[in-house]
């Protein structure tokens, strides 16, 4: 018979807390007015924060009325008892590795119906959780849990080395390799190797990846990224979101600002190369310029023996091996394939149809 006295405690514990949070949802926008001041976990109710606080007292004992005698379906495997045989039968497919529950999409298989639910969320786009301060929804209330840091100043997680602080423990230990020099995600189709996954990620979806999912809803144009596209938008719009705090001027890229207070105001860091003594305004600008000094060429093109110091370089010679052309000029409707040759087309086709090709530059920015 499962008669522990401390395996009896833990579970009241844990029942009487999935009592709160089942009454607590985070899956809905109601209001959740009264705060724990310990935890900082929200209620709807009074009576709901009160329940909840008995957790945090050191006089706080959970209730020992589970009734252990009438477990009598006990696990063979690791002695674990149960109240029903269906509740013995659904534990024992830990042990047996039963999965019944399989994703058609993924092929994925799952032992119980609970998880299999949550994972189709991923298929169908089904977000249920809301954030209930920003209204942010995710998939499942761990999403929840986890985001609701963002809505505080704590950062509990310190870096020992040079004392920066995280919101999670999963930034921390990529900020750390930083400091290790550790790369242990390397791209399949060339020699670039990264610390984290994220940017190994963007690294294939930018330069390795003739796909462009983000469309420009008031020209057409494509862009691999968000980030680009929004960029791009800018454009269209003339929203100019970074201003210079010394003066009037604005611009449309975060760049751009600081580039403007170097060289304007004086403010900010330059990064110089030793070598040659010129002057750059963003770190990875000058590690792209020390390549060329080392003569390190790590962009290796995919259809010839080609090799580029940088991606852009990679990508601005990719279209040679393609019969797209992607550059389009304005006023006859010709295509290039490359940005420079519709620049110098466009400006003769300008003068033609009686255009100031200057001033027009000036108003497209």
């Amino acid at each position: 018979m499962c008669t522990g006295e401390s395996v009896t405690a833990v579970k009241a514990e844990i029942k009487m807390e999935a009592g709160v949070r089942n009454s607590e949802r985070s899956c809905d926008d109601k209001p959740r007015p009264y705060l724990c001041t310990t935890c900082k976990k929200r209620f709807t109710r009074n009576d709901h924060l009160k329940r909840h606080r008995k957790i945090h007292s050191e006089k706080y004992e959970p209730q020992r009325h589970m009734n252990t005698g009438s477990k009598k379906y006990k696990c063979i495997e690791c002695g674990k008892c149960f109240s029903s045989n269906s509740y013995l039968s659904k534990h024992r497919q830990k042990h047996t590795g039963v999965e019944p529950f399989e994703c058609t999409v993924r092929s994925k298989r799952f032992s119980k119906s609970r998880e299999f639910a949550k994972h189709g969320r991923l298929h169908s786009g089904e977000k249920p959780c809301k954030c209930h301060i920003c209204g942010k929804v995710f998939s499942r209330r761990t999403g929840v849990y986890l985001h609701m840091i963002v809505h505080t100043d704590e950062r509990p997680f310190r870096c020992h080395v040079c004392d920066k602080t995280f919101k999670w423990s999963g930034t921390l230990h990529a900020h750390m390799r930083v400091h290790t020099g550790e790369k242990p995600y390397g791209c399949s189709q060339c020699a670039k190797r990264f610390g984290d996954f994220s940017t190994l990620q963007q690294h294939r979806a930018y330069l390795h990846s003739d796909r462009r999912p983000h469309q420009c809803p008031h020209c057409g144009k494509r862009y691999k990224t968000k980030d680009k596209l929004k960029r791009h938008v800018r454009i269209h719009t003339g929203a100019k979101l970074y201003s210079c705090r010394h003066c009037a001027e604005g611009f449309g890229r975060l760049e751009q600002l600081k580039a403007h207070l170097l060289k304007s105001h004086n403010e900010g860091t330059w990064f110089t190369c030793d070598i040659c003594r010129k002057k750059f305004t963003y770190g990875s600008h000058l590690k792209q310029h020390l390549r060329r000094h080392e003569d390190s060429k790590s962009y290796v093109c995919r259809e010839c023996p080609m090799q580029f110091y940088t991606a852009t370089e990679l990508k601005a010679h990719q279209p040679v091996h393609s019969d797209f052309e992607q550059f389009c000029c304005g006023s006859c409707g010709k295509t290039f394939k490359h940005k420079t040759y519709v620049a110098s087309h466009f400006k003769k086709c300008s003068e033609k149809l009686g255009f100031d090709f200057k001033s027009l530059c000036d108003k497209l920015g």
